[in-house]
């Protein structure tokens, strides 16, 4: 019963021995996957911001330019976020029931 009582013990901890690192993993795989969606964020979001505006970057003063137009941008979609929401909650959902 001793040697039963042993072996499930070492079972034990190799199974939770085995579920840590696999953790340890999982925590890698999940910052890489939000790493590559804040990579291709940032990708497509300059893009948008600086479509149709002819940016060069070969000085202090034209990087000071392009991040006032980047963060002009961006706090605009936030804003219009803001107000698509609030026009949704203003909404009158219950006249769209059916009897």
């Amino acid at each position: 019963m001793a040697i039963g009582v042993m072996v499930l013990l070492i079972a034990v901890f190799i199974i939770i021995v085995l579920t840590l690192l696999r953790f340890k993993k999982l925590k890698h795989e999940i910052f890489a996957f939000f790493l590559i969606v804040l990579i291709l964020f940032a990708f497509f979001s300059f893009t948008m911001a600086f479509k149709g505006k002819n940016i060069a970057i070969s000085n202090v003063s034209d990087v000071d330019s392009a991040v006032k137009i980047y963060l002009s941008w961006f706090g605009n979609a936030f804003n219009n976020v803001k107000v698509i929401t609030t026009q949704a909650i203003k909404m009158d959902w219950g006249s769209n029931k059916t009897a």
